[in-house]
């Protein structure tokens, strides 16, 4: 029986992935998989690397490994550029290495945003008024031609499962690393988990069982806030993008 610890998000952040990856251990899970966004942002980028490269897990990368290794730096958004200021040679190596998709099993299919893109959300919609669950017509639609019963994606930080009316499904295990934050992309929006723990989950016959795990997020906020960032320090402290009245 494979039990499988499922995780994405990760954003450099060396203690949360820790504290999961701790969690996971006294599960008794079989092994690991992360779907992707792996290092960037203000925190360990290079450490976190490291202790992923000793590791033997399926790793796909996610749309900010691709960023980090592509995009010029003077159109680098500031947690690719820290990121990448970071990495050595050997890491970055690595990084080219990960695959943008993965069949786990003939059953399993793993991508970080949809199978055809790493930056459109798979169980949510962006749009002007903000983010928001996606129908149940645009998750199939964001399928494409694939078949298999479960596929495992990232990038939204949300941990969540939808069924397609059919034997399949669609599931994130939500962020190891960062809990709130806003982006731009297509348009301004902001994602908000409401507390600062860890998340990801254990796949188990099929089933998938969401977990959330306590670590020292005092201690990544204050990194985000040492190096300029308050925005992250505040997403990480409280899981949320502003301050609670």
């Amino acid at each position: 029986m494979t039990r499988l610890a499922i995780l994405s998000d990760i954003h450099g952040n060396l203690p949360a992935l820790e504290a999961v990856v701790a969690d996971a251990e006294a599960q008794h899970v079989d092994g690991f998989v992360n779907l992707g966004d792996i290092l960037s942002g203000p925190l360990w980028p290079a450490e976190t690397a490291d202790y992923l490269m000793a590791r033997d897990w399926l790793t796909i990368a996610g749309n900010h490994e691709r960023q980090v290794l592509t995009l010029p730096r003077d159109r680098m958004g500031a947690s690719d550029l820290f990121a990448r200021e970071r990495l050595d040679e050997r890491q970055r190596g690595w990084l080219t290495k990960l695959p943008a998709t993965l069949d786990l099993t003939s059953e399993i299919f793993l991508c970080h945003g949809t199978p055809d893109s790493d930056l459109i959300h798979f169980l949510f919609t962006i749009e002007a008024a903000g983010i928001r669950d996606a129908t149940q017509d645009e998750i199939e639609q964001r399928t494409g031609d694939r078949r298999e019963t479960l596929i495992l994606c990232g990038h939204s930080h949300l941990p969540g499962e939808r069924s397609l009316g059919d034997a399949r499904r669609v599931a994130n295990p939500g962020s190891v690393g960062l809990q709130a934050f806003h982006d731009d992309h297509p348009r301004p929006y902001t994602v908000e988990n409401g507390d600062p723990r860890a998340r990801y989950a254990i796949l188990e016959e099929g089933r998938l069982t969401f977990r959330q795990v306590d670590y020292d997020h005092g201690s990544a906020a204050a990194k985000a806030a040492r190096d300029g960032r308050p925005d992250w320090a505040l997403g990480l402290a409280t899981g949320r993008m502003e301050q609670a009245a």
